[in-house]
């Protein structure tokens, strides 16, 4: 990880270093966290944020989930995003936004917490490898299920839910893969440790429904909006585990994934065990936007003001 200068914490630009929380605070002993992951990309007009709005409102669509009261608008915590950013001089870069139960008491009733809010933001490359968006990666099929329904809530991007994301990525790593696929307690496909799904079949894109558990991620919709655009079917349902096998092309998405080619499942090859011709379309056209090389049609890129320096 590469430290940048400042974070900000509830309202504040702090020093990297100093951006610290007391040991007792609720949320080191219970997990009691929601957080966003989104990228800053270099376009020819300067950096520009991912669907910056769309993020923010997700952060408050968990916390509303958790009960957790939040002390910042949607517009507020855009601004907080872009105010990072621009302090630390960022081209690019990843953004962590994190709400979480600070200090005050320590039994499981967290009402008597304060909701703290920080915002990090740092340089990060490909997330699955650096050849992972031509190449493709290897993963499994985790002995670990996704969680059920009505236990935890999938839709709700909390850190408590990630102590499933650690067992199926770690799970995956200790067998030589780089990433673990999670089925639902039905058996059917959910999603990977941090990303979203998606297989090819007959030129049809298909996967998995929120009722397998999924978080709806925000790269998901994107591609999904953009297969719609390009006349590409689309189709959201229950996918059993050996569909994954038979599949022309599988891809993960994710902000920090973005959209990056499955080449195995299990040692069995997927395709031609690298990119294929559909989800290079869908990186064609996703990174075109991205990068500034192509109509954003749909008002997705915020452009970041630059800063030459902060006072503290």
């Amino acid at each position: 990880m590469t430290p940048t200068e400042y974070i900000w914490m509830n309202g504040e630009l702090v020093k990297w270093d100093d951006a610290n929380i007391h040991v007792c605070s609720h949320v080191i002993h219970y997990g009691s966290s929601v957080f966003e992951g989104m990228r800053i990309y270099k376009t020819e007009k300067g950096p520009a944020a991912f669907r910056l709005r769309d993020h923010s409102d997700r952060l408050l669509d968990s916390a509303k989930i958790y009960r957790m009261p939040m002390r910042w608008t949607a517009e507020e915590i855009d601004q907080a995003i872009l105010d990072v950013v621009g302090a630390n001089n960022l081209e690019e870069c990843y953004v962590r936004p994190v709400a979480y139960r600070g200090y005050g008491t320590l039994g499981v009733d967290p009402s008597k917490c304060p909701v703290d809010l920080a915002i990090a933001a740092w340089p990060w490359g490909q997330y699955l490898g650096e050849d992972a968006l031509e190449n493709g990666v290897s993963v499994c099929v985790s002995s670990w299920n996704r969680i059920a329904p009505n236990t935890m809530p999938a839709m709700a991007k909390a850190g408590a839910n990630y102590m499933n994301s650690q067992l199926i990525k770690l799970e995956a790593i200790s067998h030589g893969y780089v990433e673990g696929i999670a089925l639902d307690i039905h058996g059917n496909v959910s999603e990977g440790s941090g990303e979203n799904i998606f297989l090819v079949r007959k030129g049809a894109l298909i996967t998995p429904t929120f009722s397998a558990s999924i978080l709806p991620g925000i790269t998901r919709r994107s591609v999904i909006k953009l297969a719609h655009d390009l006349g590409i079917k689309v189709i959201e349902q229950n996918v059993p585990r050996e569909a994954l096998y038979l599949a022309d092309e599988v891809f993960f998405t994710g902000s920090a994934a973005e959209v990056t080619p499955i080449s195995k499942i299990d040692n069995i090859q997927i395709g031609a065990g690298k990119c294929g011709p559909i989800t290079k379309k869908m990186q064609e056209t996703l990174f075109g936007i991205l990068k500034g090389k192509v109509e954003d049609r749909h008002q997705w890129l915020t452009y970041v003001p630059t800063y030459k320096g902060v006072a503290v």
